[in-house]
């Protein structure tokens, strides 16, 4: 017949012992035998002694990436789009057109200006012809003196309407413009809110434009934003640690805090905090979510393993080694803990 040998162990804490793990393995007639005749094997069993350590006090967001070089584009005029030149992840240079809305009543209005200038620029020409001709005229006494004040007053207006003219077309020139959408900088287009054929507004996001690729060390001009509830807000300070956590929880990279709203934003109670990234986590995008943990402070405390706690019907246990005999016997008693710290639980 083959027994059930138990190999235990167990944390002590002063003079009590937490027992971390039970692992049941089936063991064959080779097993060491228990004193006495057809009792159970002996149990191993391993102490170790609790003691205090730095414990952070801490709590998980959800943060926000956001580029500093990133760039919104908006039309400065409202319009049907009728033509996109760029497609999303395409490089741009100051200036290079990303879209057309349609123009046609600025454009004709823009002729219109440019043929009464061609008419204007004639008139000029010929007035200034004529007060040559009336002050050269004067000067031996064909004309009078006023005849020849007269055609150069005509010469002045006719140049001066030629002058106001020509300003209304630098100013149709750039409302035509408006209606022509470059990229002010440049960098990498983003997804292009918008498809030929759609009416868009001064206030209409067409897309962003990154002026810097992310990777490397530096992960110049990227920041987290973290919304922090209000209730939370006494305790936030620069220079706070940020853990940023992978899908498993693990610490992938630790920044600070390098900004801290002054007011709470009223739709959200939150305060917005900010966390430029000089360590910069793997793989990751502008406006991606990722999970971040603000350490309030590290205060001394007990922990002990999660294999040392079982749960049942909502209430934590532990074995507890107590004294007896002059040895210790485990028993089982309630505990209360609190957050899980790496492979530990934070025993309140």
């Amino acid at each position: 017949m083959s027994w059930l040998r138990r190999s235990v162990s167990f944390v002590r804490v002063g003079a009590l012992a937490i027992l971390p793990f039970l692992v049941a393995a089936a063991c064959g007639g080779g097993g060491e035998a228990a004193p006495g005749a057809g009792g159970p094997p002996a149990m191993g069993v391993k102490v170790v002694t609790l003691a205090e350590k730095p414990i952070a006090q801490s709590s998980e967001y959800i943060a926000t990436l956001r580029s500093m070089r990133s760039t919104t584009i908006m039309p400065l005029a409202d319009g049907l789009v009728t033509r996109i030149f760029v497609v999303s992840g395409a490089r741009v240079k100051p200036g290079q057109p990303i879209l057309q809305l349609e123009a046609d009543k600025e454009q004709a209005a823009l002729r219109s200006l440019e043929s009464q200038r061609a008419a204007l620029a004639a008139e000029v020409s010929f007035a200034r012809q004529q007060a040559e001709r009336a002050r050269a005229l004067v000067s031996q006494g064909a004309v009078s003196k006023q005849e020849a004040e007269q055609a150069e007053t005509r010469l002045e207006t006719a140049d001066a309407q030629l002058k106001a003219l020509e300003a209304q077309i630098r100013e149709q020139r750039v409302q035509v413009n408006y209606f022509a959408v470059t990229a002010p900088v440049a960098g990498i287009v983003g997804d292009i809110a918008v498809r030929v054929g759609e009416r868009v507004t001064t206030a209409t996001e067409i897309t962003t434009i990154d002026q810097s690729a992310l990777g490397g060390s530096a992960g110049r001009g990227l920041e987290a934003h973290i919304p922090v509830p209000a209730e939370r807000a006494t305790d936030l300070r620069l220079g706070l640690p940020v853990q940023f956590l992978d899908v498993s929880g693990a610490v992938v990279a630790t920044n600070t805090v390098t900004f801290v709203a002054p007011r709470v934003d009223e739709p959200t109670q939150t305060v917005l905090v900010k966390s430029l990234l000089k360590e910069v986590p793997p793989s990751i995008r502008v406006q991606q979510y990722v999970r971040v943990r603000i350490v309030w402070a590290n205060t001394p405390g007990l922990s002990a393993p999660v294999v040392a706690v079982t749960r049942l019907s909502g209430q934590h246990f532990a074995f507890i080694a107590e004294p007896k005999d002059g040895g210790f016997v485990a028993r089982q008693r309630p505990i209360k803990v609190g957050d899980i710290v790496g492979d530990d639980y934070i025993v309140l």
